[in-house]
Parts: structure tokens; sequence; C-alpha cells
């Protein structure tokens, strides 16, 4: 029996570079997708919100002369490159896939509702969500908050590079201490980065818990499926 029945799963485009220093390592990407199979079959509703830092940051556009919105726009694109891998990488083993853009961008995705996505992923159907909220200004971390809330998910799994959240950061500092789990209140006064400002109070306001954990290991996200504290819990 799998620990939740609905998730949002956050994953970060930066991850799907793997050993490259660009783009898509077409090994990561099929590590993913068997891991996303793997957790589907126990029953488990999946919706997916992937980054596009691999490809394009709108922010780091910005402050190398792009102006803003467009950055972001570029941005919300590179979502769109990545989600139509990550379909095609699922789709290659059997996973039934449906790709939602917050712009409008038929035929490439159909432009995202709740309840569209609700009812594909009630049909069995991996929900890829892309573009973010299709607005500027926002991250793919705020507009992974946004899906999580609207699509009623039980908890959104944030796949990272690190098994959870610490003190500092374990990669800088060698003393820093893992937390099992940790309050939204705590990540404020401790001023940690789970996630950008927006998307986590958006996840305190609406009662979304977050677990942080390695995506990058094969096997962890059936793990955190099966109830293993592999990872961090952020909580009310």
């Amino acid at each position: 029996m799998a620990r939740f029945k609905r998730i949002l799963l956050k994953l970060s485009g930066e991850s799907l570079m793997g050993h490259q220093n660009y783009g898509i390592d077409p090994e990561r990407l099929a590590d993913y997708a068997r891991q996303i199979k793997e957790v589907h079959e126990m029953g488990v509703q999946i919706g997916i919100v992937i980054g596009g830092g691999n490809i394009f940051r709108g922010l780091s556009g910005s402050q190398k002369g792009f102006d803003r919105v467009k950055g972001d726009q570029m941005g919300m694109c590179a979502t769109v490159i990545n989600s139509l891998a990550l379909s095609s990488a699922l789709g290659a083993i059997g996973v039934k896939t449906k790709v939602l853009t917050a712009i409008r961008m038929e035929p490439i995705g159909e432009f995202y509702s709740k309840w569209k996505a609700i009812e594909a992923m009630e049909d069995g159907y991996v929900c890829v969500f892309s573009a973010g909220t299709g607005s500027p200004y926002f991250t793919t971390d705020t507009g992974s908050s946004l899906r999580g809330i609207e699509i009623e998910a039980d908890v959104m799994l944030k796949g990272t590079r690190v098994d959870g959240i610490y003190t500092a950061d374990p990669e800088k500092d060698p003393t820093a201490v893992k937390f099992k789990d940790i309050t939204y209140d705590e990540i404020y006064t401790r001023g940690l980065k789970v996630m950008d400002l927006t998307a986590t109070t958006m996840c305190k306001e609406n009662n979304l818990p977050i677990y942080v954990f390695n995506m990058d290991i094969v096997g962890n996200l059936k793990k955190v499926m099966d109830g293993e504290e592999i990872g961090t819990l952020v909580h009310n």
C-alpha cells in the first residue's frame, strides 16, 4: 500500500543534465521514467512539474541583459522541452502520459485545467505540467506548489540531488545536520532555502506537506512511497 494516493512530483531541470554540462542526459531521463513507472504501478496518481534550468533560467538571463519577462517566457519554453522529453521516455516504457501547458500550445500539449488534470490522473495517466504558472516572475517551485494545491495532492515530493534538508548546505559544510522533519515556521526562522518564499508560503497556507529526497538515487521514489524515512518532511 503506497504511503500517498496522489502526489505532485517536482523535479529539477539541472538534474536532467546528469553528468553533462547542458541539456538532457538520456540515461538520467530513463532512470527517472523507470522510477515513476514503478510508483505508477502501485496505483499512485502522479502529477509532475519539471524545471528548465538545464536549458535556460529566466532570472539568470535577465542578469545577462535579457528582458525579465521574455527571459521567464524562455524558461517556460525550456520546461516544455523537458516535459516532452519525460513524456516520451515514459511512453516508451508503456506509461500513458499527458503534457498540460499553462499557456496554449496545442498540439504540443493540452491547455491545463484542474479538472482535466484530475480526470486524466484518475484514468491512469501521468500528467506532466509545463510552462510554470504561465506568468513571468514566478519560479517552477511556485508552479509546482500551485499545481499540487490545485490537484489536491497529498504531498509535494521534491526530488533533488541531496537527501533532505540540513542545518546548512551539506555540500559546503561537512558539519551540517539533517532534519527528519521540520515545520514551515522553522524554515522561515532559520532562513533555510528549500524552495523560494512564495512557493513555501503557498504550501504552508494550504497545508500541503513537502517531502525532500534524493531522486538521483534509483529506487528512492519507491522507498518514499513505501514509507521509508530517507528524506525530510516539511509540515505545519
